[in-house]
């Protein structure tokens, strides 16, 4: 499993997410986006409609009856009923899971310490990797 660690100094994961969600469709794979702030949600799902303008992501929230069908569900609990390999920890909270080949771990500032405990808990786990990236103006860089 890679983890990537990306540091939100200057947009929110709403604004991040569209780019990543994007990529992994591309990829071929389906995405579960989780956050426990359902007004964060939210503000993702309209992100993924609008954020991009060439496209739009196709997407829905967990709990409807076509849940297996969206290729980028939207969900409170770690819980893949799209078939997602690719998961996105949107609210900075790692939680644990099973049978995912990709976690994007989106955190602010506020939540770096939680991260550090994070990076060195999965630095003792076999098969883990892990990447660092950072905001530095508009783009990202691998960091530390």
């Amino acid at each position: 499993m890679r983890v990537d660690f990306y540091q939100l100094s200057r947009d929110p994961a709403e604004l991040v997410l569209p780019r990543l969600a994007q990529g992994t469709l591309g990829a071929g794979e389906r995405l579960l986006v989780v956050s426990e702030d359902a007004a964060q949600l939210g503000r993702i799902s309209e992100a993924l409609w609008t954020r991009i303008p060439e496209s739009f992501l196709a997407h829905g929230m967990a709990g409807g009856e076509h849940d297996v069908r969206q290729p980028i569900l939207l969900s409170h609990e770690p819980v893949p009923a799209n078939g997602a390999r690719y998961l996105a920890l949107a609210d900075g909270v790692w939680r644990e899971f099973e049978d995912v080949a990709r976690v994007f771990l989106l955190f602010p500032p506020d939540r770096i310490d939680d991260a550090r405990g994070t990076w060195r808990m999965l630095g003792k786990r076999e098969g883990a990797e892990r990447k660092y990236w950072r905001q530095e103006g508009g783009k990202w860089l691998e960091g530390p």
